[in-house]
C-alpha cells in the first residue's frame, strides 16, 4: 500500500499500556505496507540506505540495536520528509564465521576429496565437546548444505529481533551475501575488474591463518600482545668474525637468505657485500644493506628469513634475494628442505610444528655453542587474523588481488580523493580512511582457500601433462552467472573433461567476504538485473557502519564503485560509537561483557531501548545504562497518558483550530523553535540533539501547560476553545517529532485520533505550528508562567501539602513589566495552583517571586 493507506480510529483506550504494541503494531504494518519502497518515484524523491547486512554467526548484541537504531532514526524522519525511503535489510552469511559456527555446533569439517552423500544426516546439534575435537569429515556439498541450514534459522532469530526493535526496512527488498543475487553479482564485477586488468593472479608470499587454513588480507589483521623469547646466534663471517644477531623465531634459520643492516650503520660497513654461513646449517647467506634495518634494534643487524614478518617480505622483494620456504599451510615444517640447506640437521625440524621445531633448534644450537647467552623473555605484537586464534604465518601462495592503490599512487590518490568528496558523519572519521590508504602496503587479497562463499568464477585449462594454465583463466558468459567452477563446466568443455590432461579444472577458492560485501549497493539496488531500480537508488544517500570496518567493509565499497562506476556509492557515510560497558570498556564476546538485547526488549520494550540508542551520537561512545532505558519507559508511557489526557479534554475535535489567549500562543511559539531545532539536527545527522530539544519541551508541556490550562479546558467559550485547539496541535506536532524514536508509542496514539500511520504523516514544520497562532506568540510567557507555578508548587511541598491543597492568597512580587506579563496568564496560574487571590506587587524585587500564604 502507499502512503495515502487508511486505518480506522482505535479511539482512546481507558488504561494505555506499551505492553504488546510491538506485536500489534509490527504486524499491521507489515500487512500495511507502511514502509514499502515505492518504485514510481523518481531519483529526485528517493532516499538510499545501503544498510550493513550483519554478520549470521550468533547472537546479536546492544551495539547491533544502538547503531541499526541510528540508521532507523534516519529513516524514519527522510520517509516524514516526504522522501521514498529505499532500505533494504541483508544478511551476510557467507565466510568463515559461517563456517566455525557450523564446525562448532554440529561437529563436522569440510573433506573436498570426499564425494557427496545426499543420505548424509547432521548429527544432533549442538555436539559435546568431543564431537567438536574429533569432528566428522564431510563432502564440500554436504558442508556447504549445512551452512545454508544455520543460517536460515539464524536469519529467522535476527529477522524476529529487528522486526521488534522497530526497523522500518522494507522486507521484500532482503538479501543474502550467499543468495543467488549476491553471488552473481560478486562474481560479475569480478569479473570485469578481471577483463579490465585490476583483477590478477601472483605466486607470493601470502598471511595465512593456520587455524582457518586460509589466506587473509591486510585489513583483517590486528596486533596482539604475546609472550615470546629473544635468541641470541652466532654467524660465522669472513676471516672468523663472529656476527650476532638476535631472533624470535630461531625456527627459521634454514629459511635465512640474507643478514640485513643498515647503510650507515659502521660496524657492519664492512661486512655489506660479503657473506656469513649460518649456524647448524653452515649456508652461505649474504650481507646487504637497507634503510629499514634499525640499529638501535637488537645487535643492529637482522636475519632475513622467507618469511617470518612482513619486513622480512620487503626486504626480499626490494633486495631481490634467494626464497627458501621452510613452512607450509598446515603451521609444520615442510618434509624437504629447501634447496641449498643439508638433510642432516633439517630432518630434525621435518614435520614439527612452528614452537616444536623451535624447540628443537635451540637445542641444536646450544649443542654446536652457537647460542649466544641467556634465553631472554619479552612481550611483543604478534599478527593474527581478526577472527583466529593462532598467529599468521607467512607462506607463498597463488592467489587472487585486486588493485586498490596500494602499489599505484595514481589509484591511490583517485581514492584519496574519493574520501575527501564523501560527507563523513563525524567528520573526524576521514582521517581514519585517509589514514589507511595512504598506509596499503599491496593490493587487496580477495581469494580464499574455504568453501562457503562466493566461488571464484574461472576454470583453467590443463595442457598434455595435466598442469594448469593461470596465465589465460576460462570464464563464463555473463548469462550464466552464478557458477560454480567445481561444478560447472566451462564453454566449450563437458563435465568428462574435469581433471584430465587436455581438460580444465575449476579454480577452489571462493572469494572473501568482503569482496562480496563491498558490493551492497549493487546487490540491493539490482545493478544489472534490474537497471530501472539502480538509476533510482545508486549513488545511495547513506552509509551507516562501525568506525571498525572503514578499512574493510567502507574502503573496499568505495573501491569497487570506483572502479566499476567511476563514482563514489554514496554521498554521506554515518559512523557509530562503540558500546561500553557500565566500567567504560568496550563490549566483545572474547571480553565475555556483551549484552544481548531480547530480553530488555520483552522486560521495558523497543521503545524504551530504542530511546537508550538515540542518546548516542554518531561517532560517540556510549555506556550501557539500564537506568537510561528505564528513564525511555518512562518518557514513552509518559506519552501515551498525556496523550489520553489531553484527547480527553477535546482535543480530539479541535484539530487546526486557531490559538487565542496568551499562553496557548507562547507555548505553540516554543514549539515552533523546537520543530525547528529538531530539523536541523536531523539534517545534520544529529539525532540526539533532536531528541533532547522534544524531550525537553514535552516534559514542561505535561508539567505545566496542561496544569496551567486544562481547568479552563475542561469548561466552554472561547478560552476553551483555544486550550483545546493548543493542546491538539501540540500533540499531533510532538507525536511526530517524537515518531522516529518511539515508533510504537507514538504510532497507538496516532491510531486513537488520527487516520493512517504517524510514520506516513508529513514531518511538521514550524509553518504549520505558526499556522495555528492567532497574532503573535512569546515563548518567554510559557518560561514565566511555569516559573511562577513551579514556586507555587515548592511552597506547598515546603509545608507537605497536596498539589491539590488550596493557596488563599500568594503575593507576586517583581518588576512591574514582569508583573505586567503575568497578568496575561494570571486566570490559568490561580486555576492550576488553586490560589484564591493573586496580587501583584510591583517593583518590589528584582525578579519574580510568589509568596503563598496558608
Amino acid at each position: 500500500m502507499t502512503d495515502t493507506a487508511r486505518t480506522a480510529r482505535t479511539g482512546v483506550p481507558e488504561r494505555p499500556t506499551l505492553d504488546g504494541l510491538e506485536e500489534t503494531w509490527s504486524r499491521r504494518w507489515q500487512e500495511d505496507g507502511t514502509y514499502a519502497f515505492d518504485r514510481t518515484k523518481e531519483r529526485s524523491d528517493v532516499y538510499a540506505i545501503d544498510t550493513p547486512p550483519p554478520t549470521v554467526s550468533g547472537e546479536l548484541h546492544m551495539g547491533h540495536v544502538f547503531s541499526y537504531t541510528h540508521t532507523d532514526l534516519v529513516a524514519r524522519f527522510q520517509r516524514m520528509r516526504g522522501r521514498t525511503v529505499f532500505y533494504p535489510i541483508g544478511w551476510d552469511d557467507n565466510g568463515l564465521p559461517t563456517e566455525r559456527r557450523v564446525q562448532n555446533v554440529y561437529g563436522v569439517r569440510c573433506d573436498p576429496s570426499l564425494p557427496y552423500d545426499p543420505e548424509w544426516q547432521a548429527p544432533q546439534a549442538p555436539v559435546d565437546d568431543a564431537a567438536r575435537k574429533d569432528p566428522t569429515p564431510i563432502s564440500r556439498r554436504n558442508f556447504i548444505e549445512l551452512c545454508e541450514r544455520l543460517t536460515v534459522s539464524d536469519e529467522q532469530a535476527f529477522e524476529a529481533l529487528w522486526r521488534r526493535l522497530g526497523l522500518s526496512v522494507d522486507w521484500s527488498l532482503m538479501y543474502t551475501t550467499i543468495g543467488s543475487a549476491a553471488r552473481a553479482t560478486s562474481q560479475r564485477a569480478f569479473l570485469r575488474n578481471l577483463a579490465r586488468g585490476e583483477a590478477y593472479q601472483a605466486e607470493a608470499p601470502t598471511l595465512w591463518d593456520v587455524g582457518f587454513a586460509t589466506a587473509v588480507a591486510q585489513a583483517e589483521l590486528e596486533d596482539r600482545e604475546r609472550p615470546g623469547a629473544y635468541h641470541r646466534l652466532r654467524f660465522h663471517g669472513p676471516d672468523g668474525r663472529e656476527v650476532l644477531i638476535d631472533t624470535t623465531r630461531p625456527e627459521l634459520l634454514p629459511a635465512c637468505v640474507a643478514l640485513v643492516c643498515h647503510p650507515d650503520d659502521e660496524r657492519y660497513a664492512g661486512l655489506v657485500g660479503t657473506t656469513v654461513r649460518t649456524p647448524v646449517f653452515g649456508v652461505e647467506v649474504p650481507v646487504r644493506a637497507h634503510t629499514l634495518a634499525d640499529p638501535a634494534k637488537g645487535t643492529g643487524i637482522a636475519m632475513v628469513c622467507t618469511f617470518g614478518d612482513l619486513t622480512d617480505v620487503t626486504w626480499w622483494r626490494e633486495l631481490d634475494l634467494e626464497t627458501r620456504v621452510v613452512i607450509g599451510r598446515d603451521g609444520r615444517l615442510l618434509p624437504e628442505p629447501p634447496s641449498g640447506v643439508p638433510d642432516g640437521p633439517y630432518a630434525e625440524l621435518a614435520g614439527q610444528t612452528v614452537n616444536g621445531a623451535r624447540r628443537r633448534l635451540v637445542e641444536l644450537l646450544s649443542d654446536a655453542g652457537d647460542l649466544v647467552g641467556d634465553v631472554r623473555p619479552i612481550t611483543h605484537p604478534v599478527k593474527f587474523y581478526e577472527r583466529g586464534d593462532r598467529p599468521l604465518e607467512i607462506v607463498s601462495t597463488r592467489q587472487w588481488y585486486l588493485r586498490n592503490g596500494g602499489r599505484d599512487a595514481d589509484l591511490r590518490e583517485a581514492l584519496l580523493a574519493r574520501g575527501r568528496e564523501l560527507r563523513w558523519v563525524p567528520e573526524h572519521m576521514r582521517h581514519r580512511y585517509e589514514h589507511w590508504v595512504s598506509g596499503l602496503t599491496g593490493d587487496w587479497l580477495v581469494s580464499r582457500q574455504r568453501f562457503f562463499g562466493v566461488p571464484v568464477p574461472v576454470w583453467y585449462r590443463l595442457d598434455d601433462v595435466g598442469e594448469p594454465d593461470w596465465s589465460h583463466p576460462l570464464t563464463p558468459e555473463d548469462s550464466a552467472l552464478p557458477i560454480d567452477p567445481s561444478e560447472d563446466a566451462p564453454p566449450g568443455y563437458d563435465e568428462s573433461q574435469r581433471g584430465v590432461p587436455g581438460g580444465f579444472v575449476g579454480d577452489p577458492d571462493v572469494l572473501d567476504t568482503w569482496a562480496t560485501s563491498s558490493l551492497t549497493p549493487q546487490i540491493a539496488g539490482g545493478w544489472e538485473p534490474d537497471p530501472e531500480l539502480f538509476r533510482k537508488v545508486f549513488p545511495m544517500d547513506l552509509r551507516p557502519q562501525g568506525q571498525e570496518i572503514i578499512r574493510t567493509w567502507l574502503f573496499a565499497t568505495v573501491v569497487r564503485a570506483h572502479l566499476e562506476h567511476g563514482t563514489l556509492p554514496w554521498h554521506t557515510a554515518e559512523l557509530s560509537g562503540w558500546i561500553l560497558d557500565p566500567d567504560r570498556k568496550k563490549m566483545s564476546k572474547s571480553k565475555g561483557n556483551v549484552v544481548t538485547p531480547m530480553a530488555l526488549l520483552a522486560q521495558h520494550g523497543s521503545d524504551a531501548v530504542r530511546y537508550w540508542s538515540a542518546n548516542g551520537r554518531p561517532g560517540t561512545d556510549l555506556a550501557f545504562d539500564p537506568a537510561q532505558i528505564k528513564v525511555g519507559r518512562r518518557l514513552a508511557t509518559k506519552l501515551l497518558n498525556a496523550s489520553r489526557f489531553a484527547l480527553g479534554l477535546g482535543a480530539g475535535d479541535a484539530l487546526r483550530a486557531p490559538a487565542t489567549t496568551p499562553l496557548d500562543r507562547a507555548v505553540l511559539a516554543e514549539l515552533a523553535s523546537v520543530v525547528a531545532a529538531s530539523t536541523t539536527a536531523f539534517e545534520a545527522y544529529d539525532h540526539t540533539a533532536a531528541l533532547q530539544a522534544t524531550e525537553s519541551f514535552f516534559w514542561r508541556f505535561c508539567d505545566d501547560y496542561i496544569e496551567l490550562v486544562k481547568e479552563r479546558a475542561y469548561g466552554t467559550g472561547a478560552g476553551a476553545d483555544s486550550a483545546r485547539a493548543t493542546l491538539a496541535t501540540a500533540l499531533s506536532v510532538q507525536l511526530r517529532l517524537f515518531a522516529p524514536v518511539l515508533p510504537y508509542a507514538t504510532e497507538e496514539v496516532w491510531s486513537w485520533w488520527r487516520y493512517g500511520s504517524v510514520h506516513r504523516a508529513p514531518w511538521p514544520t514550524t509553518y504549520e505550528v505558526n499556522r495555528a497562532v492567532q497574532g503573535e506568540g512569546d515563548p518567554a510567557l510559557l518560561r514565566l508562567a511555569s516559573d511562577a507555578l513551579g514556586q507555587v508548587r515548592r511552597a506547598k511541598s515546603e509545608r507537605k501539602l497536596s498539589m491539590k491543597a488550596e493557596v488563599p492568597l500568594a503575593e507576586a512580587l517583581g518588576p512591574a513589566a514582569l508583573l505586567d506579563q503575568l497578568t496575561e496568564v494570571a486566570d490559568d496560574l490561580r486555576a492550576a495552583g488553586r490560589i484564591g487571590k493573586l496580587d501583584l506587587l510591583p517593583d518590589r524585587t528584582t525578579e519574580l517571586v510568589i509568596a503563598c500564604a496558608f
